[in-house]
């Protein structure tokens, strides 16, 4: 996917931000004598226990020589300790005494510099920072290193209402297909109307919501609403996933648990409503069984799109038919 030169230019520009903020023009770093090469260096001996030259110059992304100096800097400075490994030949770098104090007092000065810019958003706020920092710092490793593009971030299901989830459920589709589709605030209130009315009803125990979190922050969602279609069928609804997190293979568990919920639940069928265009979403939904059963032009959603009915049959149901949704 290529991304919009607006948006290239708005993380540019916020970058040099940090870069200036954070301390990273000036010669040395975090209130130390060193440079900032020389601070990660630290950090990440820390991190690690210990590490070879070799190892920081490929975390480091430096050049053999410029290695090789910094390091008998910090040797000479007793903030490392050089020690031969196990077979006598590969040195492997520690922190000294003194070592460990300069890291305290770096990741001291640091947590207070992130705290402190912390405090200017809200909770929502500081965990979208968290997350798309993660993934963005991840997909530079990745242009680099030409790994995997999803980040290792631990994603949690739950089930049942939470608070918040009426207003993050509705913004992350009011987002999404506003900047994908075009829709406008008839589609927003019909989902902030739907979404409201639904969680009334997760008392009954037909019906069920699941939510993704990354820290506590929801990411996505998925809901089977057991009693507006009759003829026991579930209607899937409010299928939607974070940016952050499309690719994944959050969506694929989310959706797996709603049709668990279904088949255990004894509902011979899942309808949902979606409309042409949303290539990804249509493999997902094949790859659990749905089927395409319906497509006309439509304008439930505001706006004029070929609309398209999906159903899946349990396996065991004997039972045909299909009746009209819609996936909001």
């Amino acid at each position: 996917m290529t991304a919009h030169p607006a948006l290239v230019e708005e993380i540019r520009s916020a970058s040099r931000t940090m870069v200036r903020e954070l301390g990273f023009m000036r010669a040395t770093l975090a209130a130390t004598d060193y440079s900032p090469s020389a601070v990660h260096t630290l950090l990440e001996i820390e991190a690690r226990v210990a590490l070879t030259a070799a190892q920081l110059v490929q975390l480091l992304d430096l050049d053999k020589s410029s290695v090789s100096r910094m390091v008998a800097r910090l040797i000479k400075a007793g903030e490392l300790l050089e020690s031969a490994g196990t077979d006598g030949r590969v040195k492997r770098l520690q922190l000294t005494k003194q070592g460990r104090r300069t890291v305290a007092a770096i990741h001291a000065y640091s947590q207070t510099q992130v705290k402190t810019a912390l405090d200017y958003l809200n909770p929502s706020q500081q965990q979208a920072v968290a997350q798309g920092l993660s993934a963005y710092a991840h997909a530079l490793t990745a242009r680099r290193t030409g790994e995997g593009q999803t980040p290792h971030t631990s994603v949690e299901i739950s089930a049942g209402y939470r608070p918040g989830v009426v207003g993050r459920v509705t913004e992350m589709h009011a987002a999404f297909y506003a900047r994908n589709s075009g829709f406008g605030q008839f589609f927003e209130s019909m989902v902030a109307s739907g979404v409201a009315e639904f969680v009334g009803r997760l008392d009954q125990p037909c019906n069920n919501l699941w939510v993704a979190t990354v820290n506590d922050r929801i990411v996505g969602s998925i809901a089977i609403d057991g009693q507006d279609l009759g003829n026991n069928q579930a209607h899937l609804r409010w299928f939607i996933l974070d940016d952050g997190c499309r690719g994944g293979g959050v969506g694929r568990q989310l959706l797996r648990e709603a049709v668990e919920f279904c088949d255990r639940f004894g509902f011979e069928a899942i309808e949902l409503s979606t409309f042409k265009g949303l290539d990804a979403a249509r493999r997902l939904y094949e790859s659990a069984g749905f089927v395409l059963t319906q497509e006309e032009q439509g304008s439930q959603w505001g706006r004029v799109v070929t609309e398209q009915q999906f159903t899946r049959r349990r396996p065991d149901a004997l039972s045909e038919g299909a009746s009209h949704h819609m996936t909001l």
